[in-house]
């Protein structure tokens, strides 16, 4: 990860937010320069999980750099070469839909748009409690479409959610020094 520069957004599945930091920090000790970004509502609602100001504040302690929450200061990441690769952890259903459709309204979606256009990898951690229901055909065709990447994802409580799928948070470094060379780490599902 060394001389690699990665932007690192997250987005409103907050209940994810701690196993998402943790792997962000894991990404810095491996000598990344992250910048973080954030999505309008994970970077504006107070939830039962933290404050908008905490996160926010976590963010910039862990990486040093202040954080994209613009469509503004999303846009030049890809003409300019911000970055080497784009991780949106946690990635939910709402922004996979999004970026399976091509809409692209927050920073996030605009963040991977940006990218995406100079044929630079984006790598997706899911969290979505309809991963196998109504995002399971935006999950397929994202799967089936080039420079994105995905870390390994599981049911994560198929007897309370059995359409639910999270990622394994732990292994997002892997899957990202192996989006960096362009392969998608296996298996996709465990």
């Amino acid at each position: 990860m060394r001389d690699k520069t990665i932007i690192y957004g997250l987005c409103g599945s907050f209940c994810s937010f701690e196993k998402s930091l943790k792997q962000l920090r894991e990404l810095v000790q491996r000598g990344a320069r992250v910048i973080p970004a954030l999505s309008f509502n994970a970077g504006s609602l107070d939830t039962r999980f933290g404050t908008a100001a905490s996160i926010r504040e976590r963010l910039r302690e862990i990486t040093g750099n202040e954080i994209i929450d613009t469509i503004q200061a999303a846009e030049p990441v890809g003409p300019k070469h911000l970055c080497d690769l784009v991780i949106v952890s946690p990635c939910t259903g709402n922004t996979l839909a999004k970026l399976a459709l091509g809409i692209t309204d927050t920073p996030i979606t605009m963040l991977c748009k940006s990218h995406l256009r100079c044929g630079r990898p984006v790598l997706l951690a899911l969290s979505s409690n309809d991963g196998l229901s109504a995002s399971a055909q935006n999950l397929g065709r994202l799967l089936n479409t080039k420079n994105y990447y995905f870390v390994p994802m599981a049911q994560d409580n198929w007897l309370k959610k059995p359409t639910s799928l999270a990622a394994d948070f732990d292994q997002l470094p892997d899957a990202a020094e192996l989006a960096l060379r362009g392969r998608q780490i296996q298996p996709v599902f465990f």
